[in-house]
């Protein structure tokens, strides 16, 4: 998208509202280290650091669009139990999300426990109850269903197969969306897209539309056949099928299929993409754009949140900053000492590992690659901390810097080892890594460990000091001498 397109959409996604209904579900996350084999089974012995627990499914997809600035309705199921108690809390404690929720005794809520440790899923715990909803409880949640569409831009289905989407339920999302004067956006299961009736749009992935299709999709042409004959078989207006790293794909009834391809990005977890998807296309459908424009801003959302670990959303911020990083890749990693926080703060809730490093890299020369790559082998994110023009000429004396800030910066966001570039004005950046707290600092070895500004409040963390080698023979005040002389 262009960036200031996608400004003047994430603006009016801020007064849109959207409805979620659907599977609701817990994503529970247990972190720790694996550091031994089990005597008592060939398997890893895991060590408990920390839980993390949040709302998945139509859950996950409210949250995302309440995250990317929307106001959300929610309607689901969940059992009078723990987990489902924990549900609620979540709900309630989300500011642009409304929740209407039915609970039915003697339900298990669904509950999905992965356990990670180093990034990697060692082992998943489901816990559910995929009966469908019947009677009083049926009847309650077509009720709440009316109360969650009010005032609707887009009526979201999402579809988990846990029991909350019968036939009764889905008739009452697509009347309650024709009372709103919204379209209704489903993430279907099953092998048949039918039983949805005649929605606006249905949003499988890959393997779905195969399996409904009867057909493979591994190429555009074999994709454009199995969304023809998917359409042929249902009544929807369109369907879109995501397709990992070939983008995305949409097929509207008596047209032709347009193909829109992602810009490759690192992949950590493709865990809730899909809820993500959804909640762009509905925001953005919801905030007035048409469905192509809704698709592409789904597809950089989608983009966006494969970059994270386990079930996430993604912020207006970081789609703005990702649309940067594709127009102008070394602009985007210019930060503030605020923005920087925030980064740092949302790369370890990923689990990454975050280094930090500084210096006024005033010519940038072989020494300074090589020591910057040796920082980034240290850790998954690297920091750079540039001092200020005002700072260096008071460590360096009269005539510099050479290259003022901007162009500093500049050139060490274009460097691929470097993900962040943060300038401070201050004699020592002390205040920055007390305020990013990284996991290793590193430093030249030039320097002792107790010379390094900032070890030992790292060190008291829990974090590490490390000191790189330096190349011999190159620096910038020996270039500079060496251009006197010339």
């Amino acid at each position: 998208m262009d960036l200031a397109a996608l400004k003047l959409r994430l603006a009016a996604i801020g007064q849109a509202r959207v409805a979620c209904v659907g599977d609701l579900m817990l994503d529970r996350y247990v972190y720790g280290e694996v550091g031994r084999i089990s005597p008592e089974a060939p398997i890893p012995v895991m060590l408990h650091e920390r839980e993390a627990t949040m709302l998945g499914a139509a859950g996950n997809v409210a949250r995302n669009a309440a995250a990317l600035g929307a106001f959300a309705g929610l309607a689901g199921v969940v059992g009078d139990d723990p987990a489902g108690h924990d549900a609620v809390r979540l709900i309630e404690a989300e500011t642009r999300l409304e929740g209407h929720v039915v609970s039915q005794p003697g339900r298990c809520t669904t509950c999905k426990t992965r356990f990670v440790a180093a990034g990697q899923q060692l082992l998943r715990l489901d816990q559910e109850d995929d009966r469908a909803v019947t009677g009083r409880i049926e009847d309650s949640l077509i009720d709440v269903i009316g109360a969650a569409c009010e005032g609707a831009g887009a009526v979201l289905l999402s579809d988990y197969a846990k029991g909350a989407a019968t036939p009764k339920v889905i008739a009452a999302v697509r009347e309650a969306a024709r009372q709103a004067g919204a379209p209704v956006i489903v993430d279907p299961k099953g092998r048949s897209f039918a039983k949805y009736g005649p929605v606006d749009l249905v949003k499988p992935n890959a393997r779905e539309l195969s399996l409904t299709a009867e057909m493979p999709v591994r190429t555009d042409a074999e994709t454009e056949a199995a969304l023809a004959a998917a359409l042929a078989g249902c009544e929807a207006r369109a369907i879109l099928v995501t397709r990992a790293a070939q983008g995305m794909s949409l097929a509207v009834r008596g047209g032709t299929v347009r193909h829109f391809r992602s810009v490759p990005r690192t992949v950590f977890d493709v865990t809730g993409a899909g809820d993500t998807t959804l909640a762009a296309i509905g925001a953005a459908l919801a905030s007035g754009a048409d469905l192509e424009e809704a698709v592409a801003f789904a597809l950089l959302a989608a983009s966006v949140v494969v970059g994270k670990v386990g079930t996430a959303v993604v912020s207006p911020a970081e789609l703005v900053e990702a649309e940067m990083a594709q127009q102008a890749p070394a602009e985007a990693k210019l930060a503030t000492a605020d923005e920087a926080r925030e980064t740092v703060g949302r790369w370890k809730a990923q689990g990454l590992k975050v280094g930090f490093t500084n210096g006024c890299f005033d010519i940038l020369h072989r020494g300074h690659i090589a020591y910057l790559a040796q920082a980034r082998a240290w850790c998954d994110r690297l920091v750079v901390a540039v001092n200020g023009d005002a700072s260096v000429a008071a460590l360096k004396g009269a005539g510099r810097p050479v290259n003022g800030l901007d162009s500093r910066a500049l050139v060490l966001g274009g460097l691929g080892g470097v993900d962040l570039v943060v300038a401070f004005d201050e004699a020592t950046p002390l205040a920055l890594i007390e305020a990013l707290r990284p996991d290793v600092l590193v430093k030249g070895a030039d320097y002792a460990e107790d010379e390094v500004v900032g070890a030992e409040v790292v060190k008291a963390y829990g974090g590490e000091v490390r000191l790189a080698p330096l190349v011999e023979g190159y620096s910038t005040t020996a270039a500079i001498a060496r251009m006197g002389r010339s």
